[in-house]
């Protein structure tokens, strides 16, 4: 564990000198923030829940509270904001797993760019922002089909929407994310999330400016 705690420092350094945007912030205003450093305040946005599994706790009440349905196993919970080059611009706070996304990103309370959009999944219904055109697919009606117009609007959002699963799937690449962590310790468990989504942003930084400079040679 000291190796863990030793590496994690280290990345942690490199992505707070790291250029700007390329580090993940969590605070409402890192959407707003992070958007001039990543292209522009006209990118869509696309908001999900990340769970990370943990050990069964061992007291009954914390059981109960970090028990995730969705994943049938003890979790920790936090929302990712990306936009469609896979920048992440916001983590929240990590939860316990039984808590709803919806919830998560309400006390978040979102700072986005005016007329942005934001894309999310049922998981959020009901999730508003104010300044924000919230995009969701349309669910099926009881007794009733979707048009063929409302499926393919429901695809073009699925689209869109695949991006933030291909960057949780980047993210969950290190195993310290996607298994189970040893360590009890909720503020190491929170800085691992931390270094890994900036080490994301970094490596889209990077890879974005490999390909300015390609385009710029003659």
């Amino acid at each position: 564990m000291g190796a863990s705690v030793a590496w994690s420092a280290q990345l942690r350094a490199i992505t707070a000198t790291s250029p700007s945007g390329a580090h993940c912030r969590r605070t409402g205003a890192a959407i707003a923030g992070g958007t001039a450093a990543n292209g522009g305040s006209d990118l869509p946005f696309i908001h999900d829940g990340v769970e990370r599994p943990i050990y069964r706790p061992s007291d009954k009440v914390d059981r109960e509270l970090y028990y995730s349905g969705k994943k049938k196993r003890h979790t920790l919970k936090n929302v990712l904001i990306v936009d469609e080059f896979g920048a992440i611009h916001f983590l929240s706070d990590t939860y316990e797993g039984r808590v709803h996304d919806k919830s998560i990103a309400d006390e978040a309370k979102y700072t986005p760019p005016t007329a942005s959009l934001l894309y999310q999944d049922a998981g959020f219904q009901g999730f508003d922002v104010h300044g924000m055109l919230v995009i969701q697919p349309k669910q099926k009606p009881r007794h009733r089909r979707l048009t063929p117009q409302e499926k393919a609007n429901n695809r073009r959002i699925s689209s869109v929407r695949v991006r933030i699963e291909h960057v949780i799937g980047e993210v969950k690449r290190y195993r310290i994310i996607r298994e189970i962590i040893r360590s009890g310790c909720s503020e190491f468990r929170d800085k691992v999330m931390e270094t890994r989504c900036g080490l994301n942003n970094f490596r889209i930084r990077l890879k974005r400016k490999e390909y300015s400079e390609n385009q710029s040679e003659p």
